[in-house]
């Protein structure tokens, strides 16, 4: 985690929590809007086209997104600050890891990768979805708690409420257009597997199968978060000299 910390109720962090707001909210009707449009628009343009159609909105709206966050997440007032606790830097890597491993399922499915595979709505009982049948949700609200207890900000709980609250309602949609477009076959999927994590395992409705996860997709994520780790210093130093840059000019 980033050693250096930012100065809050800066003149241009005011608004920036608002701002913040209004970015979640145009992501998600953007995201979950697509997601209803989508058996619409691919009986009129294909699926490739949708897909393509979708990615080119969608990346550039998450990448505005973490890009801001990045410049604003010491904004607004400073709740707490755990810091310097000797406990704090191992808890949320921890955290931030097996969120990854929540966030990313599609790496569970390589074939869903247009080239391979065309692109069409499937039911997946495997893998993740045994543990929570809406892992990225899980794994939001995980990468969630976790830097907002490093952060410890007013953006970053402004932050976090649009994330959850976007993901809450992802499950209710998600769950409903499985139910329209599979039926039955969905309504049993849901009934067999639970939001919360383990919850199903535990009341005996579902098995975990350790086979299922011992994939190279989990190697690809490990990968991915060790990079994470060595780079995140920098990251995080180049979004202060970022803000920095920007507070300077902005008080001219």
């Amino acid at each position: 985690m980033e050693p250096v910390l930012i100065p809050v109720l800066a003149p241009v962090s005011q608004h920036s929590s608002w701002v913040m707001l209004a970015l979640l909210l145009g992501f998600a009707v953007l995201h979950s809007g697509g997601a209803a449009l989508r058996s619409w628009a691919e009986e009129r343009i294909g699926a490739r086209a949708w897909r393509l159609i979708f990615a080119l909105a969608s990346v550039p709206a998450a990448g505005l997104l973490i890009a801001y966050f990045l410049a604003h997440r010491y904004d607004g007032w400073r709740l707490w600050n755990l810091q310097d606790r000797p406990w704090i830097v191992p808890l949320v890597w921890l955290g931030s890891a097996i969120s990854f491993f929540f966030l990313y399922p599609a790496t569970y499915n390589l074939l869903e990768i247009p080239a391979l595979l065309r692109p069409q709505v499937r039911l997946y009982g495997s893998g993740i979805i045994r543990i929570s049948r809406h892992p990225q949700a899980i794994g939001q609200i995980l990468w969630c708690a976790t830097h907002l207890l490093w952060i410890g900000s007013s953006f970053m709980v402004a932050t976090c409420f649009g994330l959850i609250a976007h993901h809450l309602f992802a499950i209710w949609h998600g769950d409903r257009r499985l139910r329209q477009r599979f039926g039955s076959a969905a309504s049993e999927l849901q009934a067999q597997t639970s939001i919360v994590p383990f919850a199903a395992v535990l009341d005996g409705r579902q098995t975990l199968v350790l086979a299922e996860f011992l994939r190279p997709a989990q190697l690809g994520i490990a990968v991915a978060i060790g990079l994470l780790w060595w780079a995140h210093p920098s990251i995080g130093l180049a979004a202060t000299s970022f803000q920095r840059t920007a507070l300077a000019h902005w008080l001219g």
